[in-house]
């Protein structure tokens, strides 16, 4: 079957004597994954999943796993739930690590061969649903990945990059653009949020997944987020360089826990409600899993012969560049800089949002629209 969609976000801002006027999002269009799945045997939909989404790919699988499990109501046993915490949290340390470095950063030699090593290390995290082993490869992997960050400035002992670093000059060169977003009411997307998330995929299926909001509301997820929900929100920058900061915070943290084999949950890497899951009646079960980009949630319906009735997804992506979104809120009504100095800011805000997808930005006068 051929599916076509557009896997692309396309912004638009209009600009009005230097202020941002209005941001338009032409969101991707989602593949109808209903049409794939649709009559097919749950358990042969598992290995399937990563070559639909190559980013995450391992907390689709975790997603769909869990809320297959509550739509055939079974429990999931205390092993395999940590397991699958464990194989989300190395699944968003690489994804963390991936947008760090991998074409951001203008890196000397001696930085670029440890960029080397890390990433050939990172290749060995994220690799499905770990339902079994000790964990030893991974907890290898992740310190060769903590002593290429040690070598590149970054630690859990310290407090941001070391000053001589790379990620320490792209850090200054953020915060000394003359860029701010609005202020604007924050809004976090968690837990807390999952049963109003599920029941309305459920009562409104893709129409919902395509725009979500909670009764007009379109909370943030993400990296950003969740140290904001952690830590606090007061007088914390909500720009480029903020989030950035926020990213490095999080992989030395994922770091430490990893490489204790999670012992140490007082680190603060495992925050409650990585995976949850929900029966919502008869063959009918949700879940939802905090993905290195935010909230991830699969809703799978099932027939009693074990087959696929309904499947819906809502990816992270979804809220973060809604129309109405986060975003769009924190954009609009900016100064920016003149010429290419600004652009170049907005560009870094759109990208410090990580869509799982490409993203293109165009700017026009607004007396042109």
């Amino acid at each position: 079957m051929s599916v076509a969609f557009r896997n692309e976000i396309d912004v638009t801002v209009s600009l009005t004597g230097g202020a941002i006027a209005a941001v338009e999002i032409l969101p991707r269009v989602r593949p109808p994954l209903m049409r794939l799945f649709a009559g097919k045997p749950v358990d042969t939909l598992l290995g399937v999943l990563p070559r639909i989404f190559s980013l995450c790919s391992g907390a689709h699988q975790v997603a769909f796993l869990s809320a297959a499990e509550a739509a055939r109501d079974r429990r999931t046993g205390a092993d395999t739930a940590r397991r699958r915490v464990t194989a989300v949290l190395a699944e968003r340390l690489a994804e963390l690590l991936r947008g760090l470095f991998v074409g951001r950063l203008v890196l000397d030699e001696a930085s670029a061969a440890a960029v080397r090593e890390m990433m050939q290390a990172a290749t060995v995290l994220g690799h499905g649903v770990a339902e079994s082993g000790d964990g030893a490869p991974r907890r290898y992997s992740v310190s060769r990945i903590r002593a290429a960050l040690a070598a590149l400035g970054v630690s859990a002992e310290k407090v941001g990059p070391a000053p001589d670093s790379a990620l320490a000059r792209q850090l200054r060169m953020l915060d000394e653009s003359t860029f701010a977003p609005a202020a604007v009411d924050v809004a976090f997307l968690s837990a807390a949020d999952d049963f109003d998330v599920v029941t309305r995929m459920l009562a409104y299926g893709g129409q919902f997944a395509d725009a979500p909001d909670i009764d007009g509301r379109i909370p943030e997820t993400g990296v950003w987020a969740r140290q904001a929900m952690r830590e606090g929100i007061s007088e914390r920058g909500s720009g480029p360089g903020a989030r950035l900061k926020a990213r490095i915070a999080e992989a030395a943290r994922l770091c430490a826990w990893l490489e204790d084999g999670g012992a140490d949950d007082a680190a603060g890497a495992a925050d409650a409600g990585i995976v949850e899951s929900y029966r919502l009646g008869a063959g009918i079960g949700a879940a939802a899993v905090e993905c290195a980009r935010g909230r991830l949630y699969h809703l799978v319906e099932v027939d009693a012969e074990d087959q696929i009735v309904r499947f819906e997804y809502l990816a992270p992506t979804e809220w973060n560049f809604h129309t109405r979104g986060p975003l769009v809120r924190g954009l609009e009504g900016c100064m920016l800089p003149g010429g290419r100095q600004g652009q170049d800011a907005v560009r870094a805000m759109v990208g410090s949002f990580d869509p799982c997808v490409g993203f293109r930005v165009t700017f026009r006068e607004a007396a042109d629209a």
